[in-house]
């Protein structure tokens, strides 16, 4: 934690660490895990209504296809009981677009875990699961997935009073202007540095040295998680097909069969039935994966709040060093004496001292430089102090969210598998019977 001293304003900001103590979905294509009672989300419904592909040239003039992506508004409670309800605002927007906004939340409020955008290209799907960003299937997943990124945003307390986020909500032409009128792509370059910073910081804070600790760990858990959930979905794939040459196997076998030829052919029906129930499964699960894939991506959001700190922390070491350093000048000039070699000592040496006015002169330069000095490190230190404050409550938000919507999403999967396979069951006591009955 980062402490000043208000009883000298010439006392060096003391650096320290101290650990403290530290939110099943019905249906997956309706977005469940968003607190819809707070903030905008009060006064507005906002939805991602549908997909359409488009083709058009891009920016150096060539032709491309692309697909824009239809959001409604509408005002929440507009219906009256019995009535129809008012017709939405609408505007389409790109992916790119989404992009843009976020990486403008990002750079606005660097201590909000902003939430992720869906994946721009298919990662850890099963084989038999088309990759191409212009596939139906997956075009309609990222629907949901920016559906649900504009809700999150919605229901923060503090993002869902931007602004830039209502006009990208309402206004289609010339939000792109309005978001690059605020200068935040100047501030883009600053965030650089934070690399460089996380390895010359020297008492790191060990709550966000924990918490970097804790994204990665997540990161791995998820990434493992959604590796074996595609090796499993395509052993189950070939395990269904098996099922449709049983059925075919049948089909074929009760041709030449007269009294067993009924019941073979109705435990083919039932081994098809189950063979072709496996695409509609193996599209319900991806969408489960893509709520775990939301966290994967999170972990990003959560690792750039720990950098913001650590560039933060470095420029308010580098502040305390150059006072320390002032501190020391004048020390010297006062005193006479100097502790560490430099040019102006030795050029002292070789030509003599400076007269009285000229010392004078120089100890008052240093004193101001010491003032301002002391005000950077003031203001370094408030400014580092509100970040961990406001970054800590979001990080407990974040937290809070995070175990509740991962266990909603688990428990419902762990349903949905009980179900496939309590339908699995049902199929071979309805051949059993089937085979009973020749």
């Amino acid at each position: 934690m980062i402490m000043a001293d208000s009883g000298s304003s010439e006392e060096v900001a003391v650096i320290g660490n101290t650990d403290i103590t530290s939110t099943e979905s019905e249906n997956n294509i309706i977005n469940t895990m968003v607190e819809r009672g707070t903030s905008l989300l009060k006064k507005m419904e906002i939805n991602v209504a549908e997909a359409e592909k488009r083709t058009g040239k891009n920016t150096v003039n060539m032709q491309e296809t692309y697909t824009v992506y239809l959001i409604e508004i509408r005002p929440a409670e507009s219906v009256t009981e019995g009535g129809t309800p008012a017709a939405p605002d609408t505007l389409w927007r790109r992916y790119s677009e989404f992009e843009l906004l976020r990486t403008y939340l990002l750079v606005t409020y660097p201590f909000i875990i902003i939430p992720p955008l869906p994946e721009k290209r298919a990662e850890f799907v099963w084989h038999k699961l088309s990759a191409d960003n212009l596939d139906p299937d997956f075009v309609e997943r990222r629907r949901v997935g920016l559906e649900n990124f504009l809700l999150r945003v919605a229901s923060h307390h503090v993002l869902s009073n931007d602004k830039i986020f209502f006009l990208f909500l309402t206004e289609e032409k010339g939000w792109r202007e309005a978001v690059l009128d605020t200068g935040f792509q100047d501030k883009v370059d600053s965030r650089l540095k934070s690399v460089s910073a996380m390895l010359r910081v020297k008492n790191p804070d060990k709550r966000f040295t924990a918490l970097k600790q804790y994204s990665d760990e997540l990161n791995t858990v998820v990434s493992q998680l959604l590796r074996v959930r595609a090796r499993v979905a395509d052993r189950l794939y070939g395990v269904y097909k098996v099922h449709g040459n049983y059925g075919r196997v049948f089909s074929e076998w009760s041709a030449i069969e007269r009294e067993m030829g009924d019941g073979l052919q109705s435990a083919g029906h039932h081994m098809d039935t189950y063979a072709a129930s496996i695409d509609d499964i193996l599209e319900e699960e991806e969408h489960y994966a893509d709520q775990l894939k939301e966290y994967l991506f999170y972990t990003d959001a959560v690792r750039s709040v720990c950098k913001k700190h650590e560039l933060m922390q470095y420029e308010l070491e580098m502040a305390s060093q150059d006072l320390a350093y002032k501190k020391q000048q004048k020390e010297e000039l006062v005193t006479g004496t100097v502790r560490v070699f430099s040019l102006k000592g030795m050029t002292s040496k070789l030509f003599g001292s400076e007269t009285q006015e000229q010392r004078e002169s120089r100890l008052s330069a240093i004193e101001q430089s010491i003032e301002e000095g002391v005000e950077a490190v003031m203001e370094k230190n408030t400014e580092c102090r509100d970040f961990v404050s406001a970054a800590w409550e979001d990080i407990e938000r974040f937290k809070e969210q995070k175990d509740k919507d991962l266990r909603e999403a688990l428990i419902s999967y762990a349903i949905m598998q009980i179900s496939m396979c309590k339908k699995g069951i049902q199929v071979w006591s309805n051949a059993k019977d089937c085979f009973n009955k020749m």
